[in-house]
This record gives structure tokens, sequence and C-alpha cells, in this order.
């Protein structure tokens, strides 16, 4: 059985980054979303993405963003990639940068996962979220796991309330390909706690 990847996303700081690489992180993610309080500028970026070793996903998310913002993180940060889009981006715009990309779900009630993948078809996999109005992502909150098919066309990246004591119940319902935890390794917001960090991957892996 193939080992379910991590990505260990909203890291703000230079040594969370670091902690998270050496523990096994296969994925990190900085978020470009000046309202989410995980935040980083660019310049935040660069300092943060020093000495990330090889074969670690560096990936970046947006929400709705513009052309522009993305096409700055993406000239500044040559290590980015893999983008992650979070709002209600369209898979023409998604698809436009020339990079790999996946899409954030949110699992309200009436969506079909599967037109989702068929929509973007050209996605790497589809990233499921809890639904909370206005809060693209982040919330803290998990969702009916049950609600995820498991005969999709498309890679799950699971999301959403993760911690290190539900994630094998949460890997052992949904079959994910990767797992994706912000708030649950933190000791405050933006801030990762790296016993949490280590607890979490070593129950993932």
């Amino acid at each position: 059985m193939n080992s379910v990847r991590v990505k260990i996303c909203g890291l703000t700081r230079v040594e969370d980054v670091q902690i998270a690489c050496a523990l096994g992180a296969d994925a990190i993610g900085l978020v470009f979303y000046p309202p989410s309080p995980r935040a980083v500028t660019i310049e935040q970026a660069q300092q943060a993405l020093l000495n990330v070793p090889p074969f670690v996903t560096v990936t970046a998310l947006f929400v709705d963003p513009s052309v522009e913002a993305v096409q700055a993180v993406l000239q500044a940060l040559p290590s980015v990639s893999l983008l992650q889009f979070h709002g209600d981006e369209s898979p023409e715009f998604c698809r436009s940068f020339g990079r790999a990309y996946i899409k954030a779900i949110p699992m309200r009630d009436d969506v079909d996962l599967q037109q989702e993948a068929n929509r973007f078809s050209d996605a790497l996999g589809l990233l499921v979220d809890t639904y909370k109005p206005n809060v693209p992502g982040g919330s803290g909150e998990s969702f009916d796991w049950h609600r995820v098919p498991h005969n999709l066309t498309k890679p799950i990246i699971l999301a959403g309330g993760l911690t290190a004591d539900n994630v094998n119940a949460a890997i052992a319902q949904v079959k994910p390909f990767a797992v994706d935890v912000s708030g649950g390794v933190e000791a405050t917001k933006g801030i990762k706690d790296a016993q949490k960090m280590a607890q979490f991957i070593q129950q993932t892996k």
C-alpha cells in the first residue's frame, strides 16, 4: 500500500518550514491571500523557503487572485512548483499559468465531486475541504468523510479539521492520495508546533 502524502500548509516562518521538511513532509504550502491570518508576503516567502531540500513540493495558495499576483509569486519564487486555488477560479484561469495545480473544492451539500473532476480535468488533484461561508479553507472544522466517493478519476487531497488524533480514521474512510493540515499542527495561527507536526506525520505515515 502506498504511503499517504502529507502537506503542511499555512507556513510563515523559516524555522517551521525547516522542521516540517526534516520531519518528512512531502509538500509545504504558503498562503498568498492577504485576509488570511497565515498569509505571507513575497519577501516573507523568500526567507521561509531558504534551504528547502529537494523533492519537497513547494505550493503557493491563492484565493481568486489576479493574474498579476500569481505571476509575481512565480517570478520571485522559482522553487514554487505547484499552484493551489481555493476560490471560484475557472479551469481556464487555473491552467493559464502553465504550472501544475490543484483545485480546492468546498464540500457544499450539493457538490458533485466527479463533475468537478471533469471540469478541472488537467488538475493534478482535487483538495476537498470543509465548506464554511466566507471562509476559504483553514476553518479547523472537518466534514462528513463518507461523502467522498472512492471511484473518482482524480487523486483526492483531504483537508479540513485534521489532527494527529483523527487523521488515521480519515485516511481509513477516504483513502486519499494525500492529507493537508494547517490549524491542526499549530501553536497559534501561522505558527506551527513542532511536536504536533511530528505526531501528525507519524500518524499519517
